[in-house]
């Protein structure tokens, strides 16, 4: 028996078409085209896939808002963590530092969806 799979992960949000500025925009994820019944937008990571999936009552629940990153939230590897820093200052977008030390950001997609982003170098 074959079977053929694949991983993703997908979020919620309120507005597709300010998700994707984020995403595909500001984050530069690649967008990818999914033939599925299930309306969104997909996004390649690597061997997975970021399905956004909109919800016009989407609200996320911070459960402390200074704390980001024990709340649920998508991890993304990154290779310059300093250059995405910059990029994202520059376009306005609000981070946090890791709390531990280690190399690693968190920012809110416009939702309020947290998303870290960690150091990892290419072999």
């Amino acid at each position: 028996m074959n079977i053929t799979h694949y991983l993703h992960t997908a979020i919620l949000v309120s507005d597709l078409a300010l998700a994707e500025q984020f995403y595909g925009g500001i984050l530069r994820l690649n967008k990818i085209t999914r033939t599925l019944s299930y309306p969104g937008v997909w996004y390649e990571l690597g061997k997975l896939q970021l399905h956004l999936i909109e919800d016009k009552s989407y609200a996320p629940q911070l459960q402390d808002a200074a704390k980001w990153g024990r709340n649920p939230h998508l991890a993304l590897a990154v290779e310059n963590l300093e250059a995405v820093k910059t990029h994202l200052t520059a376009q306005g977008c609000k981070l946090q530092l890791s709390a531990s030390g280690r190399a690693a950001l968190f920012v809110q997609d416009p939702d309020g969806n947290v998303i870290e982003l960690t150091e990892v170098a290419r072999a």
